[in-house]
């Protein structure tokens, strides 16, 4: 394989408006500098105001397009987004166990912006038992924070006491997104290493609603490892790419935004 040129890889859902998804995180690798591929583990209908309807592929068929890749360039770092079923799940586990992927960056998409179920609730078990612990890093915000944690969250020190609870799963970092947070005019990122916090700090830009940030924020800090960064430095690049998108970003009617993906120069 060739390890020269920086490979990020993303499995998770198709976003055919372009927002979220596999296209949300190419854009993101491109802008980066580093090489994307992508397994593609569902279709669905969506543009940036509602999902309508979904097709999964079959599980075998995202075994065949890991094992496609895995045996051509390779990766240096895989991004996990939206899976939305067991079996799914359970095939992207077998293989990064059997690719031996250490630099896995689990975005746990749960709920879509606009509420659409994107994960089964069935498999939410599966997920926190079998993905989570072959993770780097898990990147929830804070909705998905309180499904995996069973518990509500609202101030710092509750973000902080879910981190340590979702730590205790397997994974060595957990970065809890504060995106959605609306008790401060900030709109910081806390990541946990399970001996100390670090806070990643930005200026909440608007009250508007932005499609694909979760998206783009993680499969950020994918391309940030697949260049060689380590997790720290990965994670701040990213959200340094992340408020330059959103300061750029495209106003839209209904108060929505789409995000233009900065590129470096």
């Amino acid at each position: 394989m060739n390890r020269k040129l920086p490979v990020a890889l993303t499995i998770a859902g198709s976003d055919p408006s372009g927002g979220a998804g596999i296209q949300a995180d190419i854009k993101t690798f491109t802008a980066l500098g580093v090489y994307g591929q992508s397994v593609i583990t569902s279709l669905t209908a969506q543009n940036i105001f509602e999902v309508t309807a979904i097709q999964d592929i079959p599980p075998a068929f995202v075994a065949k397009q890991i094992d496609a890749l895995y045996n051509d360039l390779g990766f240096n770092s895989v991004k996990i987004g939206m899976l939305s079923n067991k079996k799914i799940i359970g095939v992207v586990a077998d293989k990064i166990k059997q690719y031996k992927i250490k630099n896995v960056v689990l975005d746990p998409v749960i709920v879509a912006t606009s509420g659409a179920l994107l994960l089964n609730k069935n498999a939410i078990g599966l997920l926190k038992s079998e993905l989570i612990p072959r993770s780097l890093v898990i990147t929830p915000n804070i909705h998905e924070a309180e499904v995996l944690t069973g518990k509500t969250i609202r101030e710092t020190e509750s973000i902080k006491q879910a981190a340590r609870e979702l730590r205790e799963l397997g994974c060595p970092y957990v970065l809890i997104k504060g995106g959605h947070r609306r008790d401060t005019v900030n709109s910081n990122d806390l990541l946990y290493d399970g001996k100390s916090f670090t806070e990643f700090r930005a200026k909440r830009l608007s009250s508007m609603n932005f499609h694909g940030t979760g998206c783009t924020f993680s499969a950020a800090i994918c391309a940030g490892l697949a260049m060689g960064k380590d997790l720290e430095d990965a994670v701040r690049s990213a959200k340094k790419f992340i408020s330059t998108s959103l300061a750029r970003s495209l106003g839209y009617k209904k108060k929505q935004r789409r995000l233009i993906h900065y590129r470096k120069n």
